[in-house]
């Protein structure tokens, strides 16, 4: 399956003086794409899975020299490395300090080493790092799940992909058998969320979401739990789980500002906010600041203490709540689906900046602020096709923005100046 990063893992092959990392949380993809990768541009490919090959471990303990390193290399898999024409794929790199300290002097070395790597929880690694990180002498690339431009392209809907982005364009309404089908794909997007294996299964039951194994959602749910758990002390280990396993029911709340108290009676600040920056740096979990003014740059208006969270794949956060995937097909839990949305709409939107914001004025909110074109752009999420928001119409008449838009099951189309854009097509925003 195509995935986004591939473009830029092509730009780094233009430019392979620095080693390529790969962060993201566990089975969005990174090893898949990676070995595709390298199998597909280089004569010879050598894949060395760190947490398994404790041999090769041992090496970058013992020495952080590239030319070591490739001799031991060579002698422990019994080949000869021609470094013009190999590239080394490290995997589960996050179990080696020592390797990840080794890759400044990849980068600094005057041959030319081909070196990409990958692992769960690089970004928590990065973070935690106890000796002095490679900054600036390696090239960090983050992968998320799936986002709905993607998984068109896996269902083969290139020629719809490119009928969403024309009327985007144009604010004209696609026909009506088009938007029912574009909206019965996003509804199924739901359900199954952006983690390649529930994709790859969807596509392997003939599209029909009902034959689709459920169960794959929650073994990759109790392999996030598993880190947690094998990568912390164990009281971290136990907070890390207590947030995570919180947020459907933070998310249900009339006002989902994240609370501590929430996640636990005697949770506090003080003793969680370690676990949440876990959560945060392994991409389990999404931030969405809120800012004390929208104006450019936002994050210099960020208040620090009030934020919401959403899971990393829409997907997971229907397992973890436990609800029935037909609720949300036939439109039979409203509530709920409203939370999928706004997350839905978190997991669009972050990969891109990195950031989410949301803004209080007035007792009113907007769901989202982001900047396009320089310009400050509020964003109102609707689950349905009902609109009416009094929110969005307040901000407009106090603030005057450039234009709003309204992302709901509604067409497309511009009104008052404000730019309803259906659900599907949250790709197409630059």
């Amino acid at each position: 399956m195509y995935r986004k990063i591939e473009e830029d893992l092509k730009a780094w092959l233009n430019d392979y003086k620095m080693p390529l990392m790969l962060v993201g949380a566990r089975q969005t993809g990174k090893t898949y794409i990676l070995n595709k990768f390298c199998q597909n541009n280089f004569a010879n490919y050598i894949y060395i899975n760190l947490d398994k090959e404790e041999n090769i471990q041992k090496v970058f303990e013992e020495t952080i020299d590239p030319d070591v390193i490739i001799e031991k290399i060579e002698i422990i898999k019994n080949v000869n490395i021609n470094i013009d024409n190999t590239i080394i794929f490290l995997d589960e790199i996050q179990v080696s300090e020592r390797a990840i300290t080794s890759l400044k002097y990849f980068c600094e070395s005057p041959k030319n080493y081909h070196i990409v790597c990958a692992g769960s929880l690089l970004g928590v690694k990065i973070n935690r790092f106890k000796s002095s990180f490679p900054v600036g002498k390696v090239l960090i690339k983050y992968l998320y799940p799936m986002d709905f431009q993607e998984y068109l392209l896996a269902l083969g809907e290139d020629k719809l992909i490119q009928e969403i982005k024309n009327h985007y364009e144009t604010n004209e309404p696609l026909m009506k058998p088009i938007h029912e089908l574009a909206l019965d794909l996003y509804k199924k997007y739901l359900v199954l969320g952006g983690m390649p294996t529930l994709v790859n299964n969807f596509i392997a039951s003939d599209l029909n979401i009902a034959h689709v194994n459920f169960e794959l959602q929650e073994q990759i749910i109790t392999a996030y739990l598993a880190d947690m758990n094998k990568y912390t002390e164990n009281t971290e280990g136990v907070k890390n789980n207590q947030i995570y396993n919180s947020i459907p029911k933070e998310l249900t709340r009339e006002n989902n500002t994240f609370k501590y108290s929430i996640v636990a009676k005697d949770a506090r600040k003080i003793r969680y906010e370690s676990s949440l920056d876990w959560l945060l740096a392994s991409n389990m979990l999404l931030k969405c600041d809120l800012v004390k003014r929208n104006e450019s740059p936002l994050k210099a208006f960020v208040d620090t203490d009030k934020f919401k969270l959403y899971l990393s794949d829409v997907g997971l956060l229907r397992a973890l709540s436990n609800l029935d995937y037909r609720e949300i097909i036939l439109d039979q839990n409203e509530l709920y689906k409203g939370v999928l949305t706004e997350n839905y709409i978190a997991c669009e939107l972050y990969p891109r900046t990195k950031e989410l914001y949301y803004y209080n004025f007035d007792r009113y909110e907007i769901d989202f602020l982001i900047k396009i074109d320089g310009d400050i752009i509020p964003i109102e999420v609707k689950s349905g096709r009902r609109t009416n928001s009094k929110s969005l119409n307040e901000y407009i008449k106090k603030y005057q923005p450039k234009y709003s838009i309204r992302l709901s099951m509604k067409n497309f189309g511009l009104e008052n100046n404000i730019k309803s854009v259906p659900l599907y097509a949250v790709f197409c925003l630059k």
